[in-house]
């Protein structure tokens, strides 16, 4: 388990000026799709804009009392530019949201590949919840915007400055009118956004936070309910869920009084173009036909305008998404770790290491440890005394706060929460040796035990499993774990309580599993059961983070200290243990 006192950590934000320079990095190779994009969806909406003045010549030859013949160019020209509209708009969406998923899919791609390169402790501090919470939900929110609100919001915007501009040409005096609506709409935008981008962050924040709860909770679900902590667990869950749930509902409220403040400057600036049209007719400056197609201009102004500010509730939550998604992917790499060196092949040496989840809690203090190539040494110590801690300084998962820790070569790490990859059998294990053949898949199956049931699947070794497959019992993913480590091939390997998870017949038959596993290997074993420990070449005991006894078994039981109290309980729970 987990030693007691840390704390989660999230992962790193992106300012948006960093948020901004990512996405042009992925913009400038794709500049030819971007051009071409925006340039057709431009000329669609440019070609779009002639239909107001055509629908105001056709106002002007009714009011000259023209036959039904003069209207007949008219309506075949509106109907040309529709085409012509739809057309052109629906090729330049479409290659606007090409480029938006061309983009979002090296972001992605980038994403994936720097968080498999974290270091664990820093993933291990920030909590799955925070990861999973950015590959799934911020992806989801970005995918979104790229594919609904993108587009639209590239097309809103070209409409605007254009439709501006036809307001200009028919008359200056239109366009100051359209602009009184501007100040408002500024406004209001300005007003929403200061609320709306930190408001947004808050929600990405305390929904990972919520999601980390749900996954403490109902992951550790045995040992909730072992320590009776059901009720805070659910208080905690609540708290959270709540949370969550008052930061959306500040987001409602925000929407709502966002659309009031629209709805105010649409109508003050129709009702000014009105006026100015009512007043240059009257003057003989401009014809009704242009003060129709004015008044027509600023109406369709609704629809784009509105657009654009409404899409601003979908980009601020993708550009949060974005920002947590583009903190991750521009995360230098990791510099060598402090505190670590190389030994020979084999050896482990553990020199006055310290570590501490918080500032002046140290969990372990001044740890000394040596192991030789192909010992086994067995880690034993009371709840909180350390241990897990430093299997995972050794495996380097942490690095120590003091001291230093040299390993001979790679470590491998099996712990007590195994994963089983959703796919064929044989290519989850692959995932340690990827150009493994079946018959050394085989062998590594039978070396822990495991050949047996692995081909009693429905279809062998290439049985789905894991999500949506074949499920595995805890002792199976177990052993899956340990093949894993087998065809690795580390010549240091740490097996964190690895079977803990199982029954006493589980328990018993991993045992054995993992002693052929780690056959001509170094071995560090966190021992979740004194028979694992017995069996071990030497044994070291932790107490306070402190190593205060080490020895063989036979040796620790005559010393009459801390190991013989321990094996002596152990021994007195389970009459066939002396055995």
């Amino acid at each position: 388990m987990e030693e007691a006192g840390e704390r989660a950590v999230t992962l790193p934000v992106a300012s948006p000026a960093r948020t901004r320079a990512a996405v042009a990095a992925l913009v400038r190779g794709r500049r030819g799709l971007a051009a071409g994009a925006f340039g057709t969806v431009a000329a669609a909406t440019a070609v779009g804009l002639c239909t107001q003045p055509l629908l105001g010549h056709v106002v002007d030859l009714v009011a000259d009392g023209r036959g039904p013949g003069a209207l007949t160019v008219p309506v075949l020209l509106i109907a040309a530019v529709a085409l012509v509209q739809g057309v052109g708009t629906a090729l330049g969406m479409s290659l606007v949201s090409r480029l938006g998923e061309t983009l979002l899919a090296g972001l992605r791609e980038r994403f994936v590949e720097r968080a498999l390169r974290l270091p664990l402790n820093q993933v291990e501090k920030a909590g799955t919840g925070d990861l999973t919470s950015r590959v799934t939900g911020d992806v989801v929110v970005v995918a979104q915007a790229v594919r609904n609100a993108l587009p639209e919001l590239a097309r809103s915007l070209l409409a605007i400055v254009l439709t501006l501009g036809a307001l200009a040409v028919l008359d200056w005096r239109f366009l100051l009118a359209a602009l009184l609506a501007v100040p408002i709409q500024a406004h209001t935008a300005r007003w929403y956004l200061r609320r709306a981008v930190p408001l947004y962050a808050e929600q990405r924040t305390v929904v990972a936070a919520q999601q980390q709860q749900l996954l403490d909770t109902i992951g550790g679900a045995a040992t909730v309910r072992a320590f009776g902590l059901g009720e805070r667990h659910r208080r905690l869950a609540a708290e959270r869920s709540g949370a969550a749930l008052g930061v959306t509902m500040r987001g409602v409220r925000l929407v709502l009084r966002f659309y009031c403040r629209l709805h105010l400057a649409e109508w003050t600036g129709l009702a000014a173009v009105l006026v100015a049209g009512f007043v240059l007719v009257r003057q003989d400056a401009v014809s009704i036909g242009t003060a129709t197609a004015a008044a027509l201009y600023f109406h369709s102004l609704f629809t784009p305008v509105n657009a654009a500010l409404v899409l601003m509730d979908d980009a601020q939550s993708a550009t949060a998404g974005l920002a947590r998604l583009v903190g991750v992917a521009e995360l230098p790499p990791e510099e060598p770790a402090e505190g670590r060196g190389e030994a020979a092949e084999g050896v482990v040496e553990v020199a006055g290491a310290a570590y501490a989840y918080r500032p002046g809690q140290p969990v372990l203090r001044d740890v000394d440890l040596m192991l030789w190539p192909k010992e086994r040494v067995a880690l034993v110590g009371a709840s909180g005394a350390g241990k897990t801690t430093l299997a995972k300084l050794i495996a380097g998962i942490h690095r120590p706060t003091g001291g230093t820790v040299t390993t001979g070569g790679a470590v491998g790490l099996v712990s007590q929460e195994v994963h089983v990859f959703a796919g064929p059998l044989a290519e989850d294990l692959r995932l340690a040796r990827p150009e493994a053949e079946e018959a050394e898949l085989r062998a590594a199956l039978e070396r822990v035990g495991a050949l047996e049931w692995a081909l009693d699947l429905p279809e062998g070794l290439e049985t789905v499993v894991g999500e949506g497959g074949h499920r595995l019992t805890a002792t199976q993913a177990q052993q899956l774990a340990l093949a894993r480590l087998v065809l690795a091939d580390p010549p240091v390997a740490v097996l964190d309580e690895a079977t803990a998870e199982a029954g006493s017949a589980g328990a018993r038959v991993l045992e054995r599993a993992a002693e052929r596993a780690l056959e001509g290997r170094t071995a560090l074993i966190v021992a979740h059961r004194l028979t694992q420990a017995r069996s071990a070449d030497r044994i070291v005991v932790l107490e306070d983070g402190r190593v205060v006894e080490s020895g063989s078994h036979d040796q620790l039981c005559a010393a009459g200290g801390v190991y013989a109290g321990l094996w002596a309980a152990w021994s007195s729970a389970r009459p066939g243990a002396r055995a």
